[in-house]
């Protein structure tokens, strides 16, 4: 079975940075995407950032510029780093792999951003 575990989230101040990591335990290939989304009170899930298997990123028009989405593949590894942190950025934040016709998903790490 396929487990991503998520750790890095936590409080911190506005204009501060966080990295989220999220590595990936059991048998898993084939992986055409590594994303992050996250989703905060009253709101949907959104994505973030993604990652696909040729190293094509995408990120939300909302986070560009602050976070990076980057792989190690060696260590079964997505990370997110954010800079730049804004209170609006507060979410719980979910790691996703997208594997064919599947998506697993992580048990999501909180983020809060104080002003």
């Amino acid at each position: 079975q396929v487990q991503l575990v998520e750790s890095g989230g936590g409080l911190v101040q506005a204009g501060g940075s966080l990295r989220l990591s999220c590595a990936a335990s059991g048998s898993i290939f084939n992986i055409n995407v590594r994303a992050w989304y996250r989703q905060a009170p009253g709101k949907q899930r959104e994505l973030v950032a993604a990652v696909a298997r040729g190293g094509t990123t995408n990120y939300a028009d909302s986070v560009k510029g602050r976070f990076t989405i980057s792989r190690d593949i060696a260590k079964n590894t997505v990370y997110l780093q954010m800079n730049s942190l804004k209170p609006e950025d507060t979410a719980v934040y979910y790691c996703n792999y997208q594997v064919r016709e599947y998506d697993y998903w992580g048990q999501g790490t909180q983020v809060t951003v104080s002003s």
